[in-house]
């Protein structure tokens, strides 16, 4: 490795890549990786403006999980080993946001259904709703305009947005507290759209019924115990002042 990389960020690698690979099982088990295997992460080493870029090769590889890896620096300049990849676009979120800890760029079969009729996805399935306030994935369909520029749009209109459906290919999903947690969502949110797709069948998928919301925001602690949620969604706090300042 060179030499740039401190030993820190080397240990944090190597930890990184065993949960990539763990990941791709994952995502490919579940089937919520599409059979073309687009699929790749881009995390950030703590501490450090550089980032892990870890590519999945699909099943032709001897081993299908082993992560191509690299790693790039703020600047786009290679540190380690392989090119990056697609990842390297996403700089420019990284760079802004300091939150962001991983991103991904992947293929799902129900997201990319989605992204066919260039639909927003509407997050109508509750553990997509319990740690955020964010309503749909948008949908990015003008690639005249940079797609990590749609993103920081995105983000300045919903900062708790997770994702974005990227029209007539896949999703982009990314997490403010690292793989794991990205993981986590893209599993989600791809469930989450293949129920509403399967819901079609029976007229479609409804609106949250009474107290869904306040029930939701409460478990995910996005809002007091004390306080009321209404079904449209407006936060009413027992504090005057913290309803204030909201």
């Amino acid at each position: 490795m060179s030499q740039t990389l401190s030993p820190e960020a080397i240990a944090f690698i190597a930890r990184t890549e065993s949960e990539a690979r763990r990941a791709f099982r994952l995502l490919r088990e579940t089937r919520t990786l599409s059979a073309s295997g687009t699929l790749f992460f881009a995390v950030r080493i703590p501490g450090e403006d550089k980032i892990i870029t870890l590519n999945y090769l699909g099943l032709w590889e001897e081993d299908p999980d082993k992560p191509q890896t690299a790693v790039i620096d703020f600047d786009g300049n290679s540190l380690w080993s392989n090119p990056p990849g697609g990842a390297a676009r996403y700089l420019k979120l990284f760079r802004t946001h300091d939150g962001v800890q991983a991103i991904s760029h992947i293929h799902t079969p129900h997201l990319g259904a989605y992204s066919q009729a260039h639909a927003a996805l509407p997050l109508l399935y509750v553990p997509n709703r319990r740690f955020r306030f964010s309503a749909e994935l948008p949908v990015y369909i003008n690639r005249r305009q940079k797609e990590v520029d749609f993103i920081l749009e995105a983000i300045e209109q919903d900062h708790q947005v997770p994702g974005i459906v990227e029209a007539n290919g896949g999703a982009t999903v990314w997490s403010r507290q690292g793989l794991r947690d990205l993981v986590n969502t893209i599993v989600l949110l791809e469930e989450g759209a293949q129920f509403q797709i399967l819901s079609a069948a029976l007229g479609g998928s409804r609106p949250f019924g009474p107290g869904v919301l306040e029930q939701q925001w409460k478990m995910g602690k996005l809002v007091p115990a004390d306080a009321h949620v209404t079904d449209e969604g407006e936060i009413r706090y027992a504090d005057a002042t913290a309803q204030a300042a909201e």
